[in-house]
């Protein structure tokens, strides 16, 4: 299961676990859409591909809740 992380690593803003605007690679290194564009479509950590992030069901996130630990800035913002 993802881990669901609540920011992105550049920018720090919140990322809505249900939405569509978030992008991560195979590490769930995470990104928001805007930060994600600017690097390039490529993690920064890893060099690995960034994804758009499945959405979580709302439904579900009460039973399988997103993770509340945030993730520190591993690079800064282009």
């Amino acid at each position: 299961m993802l881990t669901m992380k609540p920011n992105c690593e550049c920018c720090d803003r919140d990322l809505d676990p249900s939405g569509s605007d978030v992008r991560i690679c195979s590490f769930e290194c995470t990104w928001c859409a805007e930060c994600a564009g600017h690097l390039g479509g490529a993690c920064p950590n890893c060099g690995g591909g960034l994804v758009q992030r499945p959405a979580r069901d709302p439904g579900l996130l009460e039973s399988f809740p997103a993770s509340s630990e945030r993730a520190p800035a591993s690079h800064a913002c282009p």
